[in-house]
């Protein structure tokens, strides 16, 4: 059989729609994270501006509500990174994540083989078993006893812990408050397998940003392409080309626009994962641009705005309003877009709504 092959733009068109770019979606907090295989959220703040622009009508208090309530969880899941979830993804993903999680720690880190990290993981448990502590406070108690500072990153891949609000919300982004896991996920009977786990992460992957390359599926799970490839091999998918040739997977009924389907503008926040290295095919952030958004001297990337589905400029908000700067000339009707979509963005940063 045949297999179709999908340009460029389209591959575009399929992400923007998949990650809810194309429409607002009238989705709960907790659907469009599932729907958008979670959020990056390093900046808390970020991940509201990422749900105002995907949902209809969103409001601050409604995201603020979830994650208090824990119908949103915030930890560390794909790749070592903050991630806004559903509690009914969250041990999935981590059982599908966590020897991965553990090997890039022992390569990365030489202390890895003179610390006993499960003994040390035994000890933070015992530490927050009363309740949630600060980072610090954490640190403390293991500097105390010894240890290391490389221990606190690793520490966290060997017992399961959540970022606890308000701590890591829009008015208290700083997210240096810890709990254990188990405290607000219960963990599920039966336990989820890690090989179930990867299956749903990798359906949740694509259903977000496929069709994708299984590099593409590698990169965003943290996994060796060798394990991805496993893991594909015992899903139903569909299959295609790029112009080059490439192969790419699918999960079947998937949304794949045509590609001259209009993409409006939208803001996006620090880190949105759609600039990502596992999101390239689509080509929603130029390469030309990337060391603008991504660069070496920055402790984190720019927030930025598409066009016609690709990244235009920058922007920041100062002063109750969000100024705007384009990486080249934008027509005039475009320029009147962009100033709207500014000023509801501006009216969500004041009070909330958009």
């Amino acid at each position: 059989m045949v297999e179709r092959v999908l340009s460029v733009r389209e591959i575009n068109r399929a992400v923007l729609a998949r990650q809810l770019l194309l429409e607002r979606a009238s989705l709960t907090p907790e659907e469009a994270v599932e729907r958008v295989a979670g959020l990056q959220t390093q900046y808390a703040p970020s991940g509201y501006v990422g749900l105002w622009s995907r949902l209809a009508d969103f409001r601050r208090d409604v995201l603020t509500d979830a994650l208090v309530s824990g119908r949103v969880v915030q930890a560390w899941v794909m790749r070592c990174t903050i991630h806004m979830v559903s509690p009914a993804d969250y041990w999935p993903f981590t059982e599908a994540v966590r020897e991965a999680r553990r090997e890039w720690w022992r390569r990365a880190h030489r202390i890895s083989g003179s610390v006993d990290m499960p003994a040390i993981a035994a000890q933070v448990r015992e530490h927050l078993a009363d309740g949630p502590l600060k980072q610090a406070e954490i640190q403390q108690r293991l500097a105390a006893a010894g240890h290391p500072r490389e221990v606190w990153p690793g520490v966290q891949l060997w017992v399961d812990l959540v970022r606890v609000p308000p701590a890591g919300t829009w008015h208290t982004p700083r997210a240096h408050v810890y709990g254990l896991a188990e405290h607000t996920v219960p963990i599920p009977e039966p336990a989820p397998a890690p090989e179930e786990g990867a299956e749903l992460l990798v359906a949740r992957y694509l259903q977000g940003f496929g069709p994708a390359a299984p590099g593409d599926v590698a990169s965003f799970c943290g996994w060796t392409v060798t394990a991805t490839r496993a893991v594909l091999a015992r899903m139903s998918l569909c299959r295609y080309r790029t112009e080059t040739g490439g192969e790419l997977v699918d999960v079947p009924g998937a949304p794949l626009p045509p590609a001259e389907t209009p993409a409006p503008v939208r803001f996006l926040g620090q880190w949105d994962a759609n600039l990502l290295v596992h999101a390239r095919r689509a080509q929603i952030l130029p390469e030309e641009h990337r060391p603008r958004v991504f660069g070496r001297s920055m402790p984190q990337s720019v927030p930025t705005f598409l066009v016609d589905g690709q990244v235009a400029g920058t922007w920041r908000y100062a002063a109750a309003e969000v100024h705007w700067e384009p990486f080249h000339p934008l027509s005039r009707e475009v320029e009147r877009e962009v100033e709207a979509e500014a000023a509801r963005l501006a009216e969500f940063h004041v009070d909330g709504s958009g």
